[in-house]
């Protein structure tokens, strides 16, 4: 069933964007499809930080389409763009790969053990099948067939027509000019390189100027195969043009008007995209809100070709807990395929949602994915029972689903800390692992573990991956005899009375009320004495006696939520690691 249209009344950023966009395009296109965009370029491992050019005008997009209005969401595969450099930490590549610097992705192989015809396919590849996944809609373009084919002919022959105006647009912003006697253009500083990487722009400079003038077209070697190349002539009106490579020494003169090996200079490239396709709504990368950036430049070439410049948000970096900004060129950086080996699709969608745009946030693969689960699961709680507030409601709906209906998910969502323990302590073992969470509530138990999957393999999945060897739970085998006999009185009445009300309390809950009712007991209160009826020193008393419950089970301070480790051991073997 499709997903009923969102309240605009709420105030969740996606629905503000999507009510200028359906005006905006109402204005420059009426009775057309609403056109948002994203671009991403294949260099290298397509990661987390690259997926918000993505979501951020899916989620629009997906908005405006639940009003009733037809959007197409275009993702620009870059796929032309020059190989810049040989990313780090990448399978089945090494530094050979860095004699194809300087070709299009689409001619440079693929790692070693690929599947996929080209570099540009391989990392694209990865990118679509998450994409998939989350449910996002989007029209795929590969710019090496927009280019290669001649759909754009006729726009580079207006690009190179005007590239005076072009070079006095560009020459606003230059700071720093390249020595004539090289004919190369400025440099691009480190800061736009990686902000294109995030944002769909290749890096590129934005054209050669020499002794022949200022050309805004790059095109790639008839003989290399590189864009190490410079025009030294142009004729308006035959389109004759000839270049040189500096590469290979290679010279040729070519007529323009049906030459397709090459392409516009990114900072043209990309304006003329937007009026080519009519973009209404596209995000940029937070780099290029200085001046001379490829987002303020392309606001004014645009007019060049007869269009406007997208309305949409600057957004802010994503991080990973521990790591510094990602750069697919860098490697070693986690991508949307990794993210959802260890989380649901609703909750990766839900990060991206519920920040706007400028607001920067961290994926963490660490311990602290089980906080934003508990933090994810009360959330849709609070929306079962109609608590949540309206701004949180709609990032859970845009959460859970698209204007297409709800996304798979998982029948019966346990805890994914109590999924994590007992995929911690099962060791692959799914039997046990099922008869574990069985015990979670008897009144209720599984009836097969696909009951509790997709999360379950999330969970098992982080377990294994990202969380370190030292800090796994192995479950003693034998009792630590010497630390039983050394208990003093306190100590021994403290296991008794654990080990007397197991069987009555062989639940989740149940045990979780015996285990921090045990020290209240001992003190003298009631099991079900409020913390606001306890002295402070109860809470010392408590931590004491779960430390020694950890020392007798795994043989260290801490481990897995007591109650879900007692589960997992089993009544048997606990009464014997306890010295019954």
């Amino acid at each position: 069933m499709p997903i009923v249209a969102q309240s605009t009344e709420t105030t969740d950023w996606v629905s503000r964007f999507a009510d200028e966009v359906i005006e905006e395009s109402e204005r420059r296109a009426p009775g057309k499809p609403v056109v948002v965009a994203s671009g991403l370029s294949p260099s290298g491992p397509i990661h987390l930080g690259n997926l918000r050019e993505v979501m951020t005008p899916h989620l629009v997009a997906d908005e405006v389409r639940r009003r009733g209005h037809r959007v197409r969401h275009l993702i620009s595969w870059d796929d032309y763009d020059r190989y810049r450099k040989v990313p780090a930490d990448v399978p089945g590549v090494d530094k050979t790969w860095s004699e194809h610097i300087g070709k299009p992705l689409t001619s440079v192989p693929a790692p070693k053990g690929s599947a996929y015809p080209n570099w540009a396919e391989h990392f694209k590849a990865a990118m679509v099948e998450s994409l998939a996944e989350m449910g996002v809609e989007f029209d795929g373009i590969s710019q090496t067939a927009q280019y290669t084919s001649g759909v754009y002919r006729d726009q580079i022959l207006h690009a190179m027509k005007h590239r005076d105006d072009i070079d006095a647009i560009l020459g606003q912003y230059r700071t720093k000019k390249a020595p004539a006697k090289k004919q190369q253009q400025k440099p691009v500083d480190e800061a736009e390189l990686e902000a294109a990487e995030g944002s769909g722009a290749a890096g590129e400079d934005d054209g050669s100027s020499g002794a022949a003038g200022y050309f805004p077209y790059k095109p790639y070697c008839g003989n290399c195969e590189k864009d190490f190349t410079t025009v030294t002539s142009y004729d308006d009106d035959s389109t004759e043009l000839t270049y040189a490579c500096t590469e290979c020494g290679f010279s040729e003169t070519v007529r323009l008007n049906e030459f397709n090996r090459g392409k516009l200079v990114w900072k043209v490239d990309w304006p003329m995209r937007w009026a080519y396709e009519g973009v209404i709504f596209e995000p940029s990368g937070v780099d290029h809100s200085s001046p001379g950036s490829s987002f303020q430049v392309g606001g004014q070439i645009v007019g060049i070709f007869g269009g406007e410049q997208p309305i949409g948000p600057m957004y802010a970096f994503v991080g990973i807990s521990g790591m510094a900004k990602m750069s697919s060129s860098k490697g070693g950086v986690p991508t949307p395929g990794d993210a959802l080996k260890i989380m649901e699709p609703q909750l990766l969608r839900w990060l991206y949602a519920r920040r706007r745009p400028n607001q920067s946030f961290k994926i963490a693969f660490d311990q602290e994915i089980q906080r934003l689960y508990d933090e994810w699961d009360r959330l849709d709680a609070k929306v079962d029972d109609g608590s949540a507030l309206p701004g949180d409601v709609a990032a859970h709906s845009r959460a859970v689903g698209t204007a297409d209906g709800e996304l798979p998910r998982t029948p019966r969502p346990l805890p994914y800390r109590t999924l994590a323990s007992v995929a911690d302590i099962t060791g692959g073992h799914t039997d046990q692992a099922l008869r574990i969470l069985s015990d979670l509530d008897p009144s209720n138990p599984l009836g097969s573990l696909d009951e509790a999957r997709p999360r379950y393999d999330k969970a098992e999945a982080w377990i294994n991956n990202h969380v370190p060897a030292d800090q796994r739970t192995i479950v003693r085998a034998e009792p630590d005899a010497e630390l039983l006999k050394s208990l003093d009185e306190q100590g021994q009445r403290s296991l008794r009375l654990l080990l007397d009300g197991l069987a009555a309390n062989w639940s989740l809950d149940g045990l979780t009320h015996l285990v921090y009712g045990v020290p209240k007991v001992q003190a003298g209160f009631s099991a079900d004495a409020t913390p606001k009826e306890l002295p402070p020193e109860i809470k010392t008393a408590q931590r004491s006696f779960f430390a020694l419950l950890y020392h007798l089970l795994v043989g260290r301070d801490t481990g897995p939520r007591l109650p879900t480790l007692l589960l997992a051991v089993g009544q048997d073997r606990v009464r014997a690691l306890l010295g019954e």
